[in-house]
């Protein structure tokens, strides 16, 4: 009985000591397991670390490649803007000098010459404002009618509408602006011209006025009934409104040539 008991209790004893050293092992193992997943995480996440810095780096030479000629495209073509405005005004210009000089001391010019003239007067003025400034140009001028190449205008009539209009406009108003309308149908010619006046520019208008004046003595002696000539005051808006009706003075005088 007491050999049996020593049996079992060395066997008990046996166990218990295989057991430990089992766990003891196991857990060398999984620690030896453990350590070496950390160095490998941490190599893998250095490795990302100079992957992604070298990611950030290779978009930003990207960025940068594409930012540059984007940059000097900009700059390229804002230079060719103000060349090109400038080769296009000094064009308006030769035009306006050339109808000056070549063209004014005639009695009468064509609809079609003074209209050229007119809307290079326009873009010559256009310069000296701000891109963004409230400018309205509508031209509605019918090349198929009857009078459009007809020496039947006085030169330079348009010059005093469009000079006044640019003149005596508030360019620093917020609510400030042009508006100039060319027509010309069924052989009648009108201009209609508005703008916004500061009240520094209405006095000075008032003293002033001998173009206005010279336009209205040329449009008297020249047109004498068959033209209308109306301006308006309203608000700081000035309105002018110039109506030939060059059919009628053309059917009247080509009977006295």
């Amino acid at each position: 009985m007491d050999g049996d008991y020593y049996m079992i209790h060395d066997y008990l004893i046996f166990v218990g000591i295989f057991a430990i050293f089992f766990f003891v092992s196991v857990s060398v193992y999984l620690f030896s397991k453990n350590q070496n997943f950390r160095k490998k995480n941490s190599k893998l996440s250095e490795t990302n670390k100079l992957i992604e810095q070298r990611l950030n780096e290779v978009q930003l030479e990207q960025i940068g490649t594409k930012l540059n000629p984007h940059l000097f495209k900009n700059i390229l073509n804002s230079v060719q803007s103000h060349a090109y405005q400038t080769y296009m005004s000094l064009d308006k210009l030769a035009n306006v000098l050339d109808y000056i000089l070549y063209e004014s001391n005639k009695k009468f010019v064509s609809p079609k010459e003074e209209f050229s003239f007119a809307l290079s007067l326009i873009e010559i003025n256009k310069i000296k404002i701000n891109p963004l400034f409230d400018f309205r140009i509508k031209s509605n001028i019918d090349q198929q009618d009857a009078i459009y190449e007809e020496k039947i205008f006085a030169p330079l009539l348009s010059v005093d509408l469009i000079e006044n209009a640019f003149k005596h406009t508030d360019f620093l108003a917020q609510d400030s602006f042009i508006s100039i309308q060319l027509e010309l149908e069924n052989r009648i010619f009108t201009m209609k011209v508005s703008n916004k006046a500061s009240l520094k520019n209405v006095l000075e208008k008032e003293n002033s006025g001998f173009g206005s004046q010279s336009l209205d003595q040329r449009l008297k002696m020249i047109y004498n009934n068959f033209y209308e000539l109306n301006r308006s005051s309203k608000n700081g808006i000035f309105t002018a409104e110039l109506k030939i009706n060059l059919g009628e003075f053309y059917d009247k005088v080509r009977y006295i040539r």
